[in-house]
């Protein structure tokens, strides 16, 4: 369905799926997905030129997390730019389904449950990005071990994406066994040489000694249930809901910063108060994910979204050497199970071979 080589996705992840990563995961042979949720209609139109320069015919994508401002602007310019792939999260995508299959796009929805599935299918979804609770930032409540089978045995028309908990080639092997078509990688190729991610905060997720057991989960970060890096500043966020005026306020800024208008914000503050409070509180929370992803500060104020598979982290290779490591992996993986289950073969410790 995408035109790829490997079953290898880029998530989009703000402030680190930028053209140059999603383009160096594109021509490794996987699909690499833009985060548009900093950038103006403009940004995001010449952040898709510089990717389709980057990597010349290769499939891509845009995301579009339509709950909050400036999504469906954003998602209007992929489509006019004809992006081969929009990943729509938060939000009814039928009208982006009806527009991108008039040029022969295709559109990924992001779910966490069957539900959510289910009316994504509806909508028109052409696959399913299926977000086990492992998962860096808003993944669901179930993990992917039953998540992304249970909702493959649902919709077995439909190809799945599994994400969280994935990041070498035993976990893509194991995807796929679980009814997954692919898998999505996103604190793996956050890690890597070409991601945009400050060095000290690759570093940190990249150190052996953090280990699967080094994450916070909950919502008291953004409003929304997500995994977050466990550091100072993590602990500190994540203690307590934060005050309402504080967080219109930071809102409010977040907004100027990324150049929306406020009538765009305040008129959902009032008419919609429990709706919008998740809204501006995830606004709210940009500040403190921008200074981990951008800047490395980890201890005084950054917050940054990790998955669990960071026990999993321990070097930044390039993204084509992370790719092909990958591959072969999954590759010797496969010959090795299959050899277990031989029926020819005259071995009968199966769960006691040495390693």
């Amino acid at each position: 369905m995408l035109n790829c080589k490997y079953p290898l996705i880029l998530p989009g992840m703000s402030w680190i799926s930028s053209p140059e990563l999603v383009a160096a995961v594109s021509n490794a042979g996987g699909v690499g997905i833009l985060a548009t949720g900093p950038m103006s209609a403009q940004e995001t139109k010449d952040a898709i030129r510089k990717i389709k320069q980057l990597a010349p015919g290769k499939t891509f994508g845009i995301g579009a997390t339509l709950l909050m401002p400036g999504a469906e602007e954003n998602a209007k310019v992929a489509l006019d730019e004809a992006v081969p792939l929009i990943n729509v999260s938060l939000g009814k995508p039928d009208w982006i389904c009806e527009a991108a299959h008039d040029y022969g796009g295709k559109v990924l929805c992001t779910v966490v449950n069957a539900k959510h599935a289910g009316k994504a299918v509806e909508s028109g979804a052409d696959a399913l990005m299926v977000t086990g609770h492992e998962a860096a930032a808003h993944g669901g409540d179930v993990t992917s071990l039953v998540l992304v089978p249970s909702i493959a045995s649902r919709f077995p028309e439909i190809p799945i994406v599994a994400a969280g908990g994935f990041a070498n080639g035993r976990g893509l092997v194991a995807a796929l066994s679980l009814g997954a078509d692919a898998v999505a990688m996103g604190t793996r190729f956050a890690t890597t040489v070409e991601s945009p991610l400050a060095e000290h905060t690759k570093r940190t997720i990249s150190n052996p000694i953090k280990d699967e057991h080094e994450t916070i989960y909950g919502s008291n970060f953004d409003g929304i249930p997500a995994r977050v890096l466990k550091s100072p500043a993590a602990i500190e966020a994540t203690k307590h809901r934060t005050p309402f005026p504080i967080v219109c306020y930071r809102a409010l800024e977040a907004a100027r910063g990324f150049g929306l208008p406020l009538w765009k914000v305040v008129p959902g503050l009032l008419t919609q108060f429990d709706k919008m409070y998740a809204i501006a509180q995830f606004g709210a929370a940009t500040e403190a994910i921008q200074a981990a992803t951008v800047h490395g500060d980890l201890d005084k104020k950054g917050v940054q979204f990790v998955g669990q598979c960071q026990g999993l982290v321990d070097d930044i290779p390039t993204v084509d050497e992370l790719v092909q490591r990958i591959v072969i992996e999954a590759a010797v993986v496969t010959r090795e199970n299959a050899a277990r289950f031989d029926s020819n073969s005259s071995d009968d410790n199966f769960f006691l071979d040495e390693k």
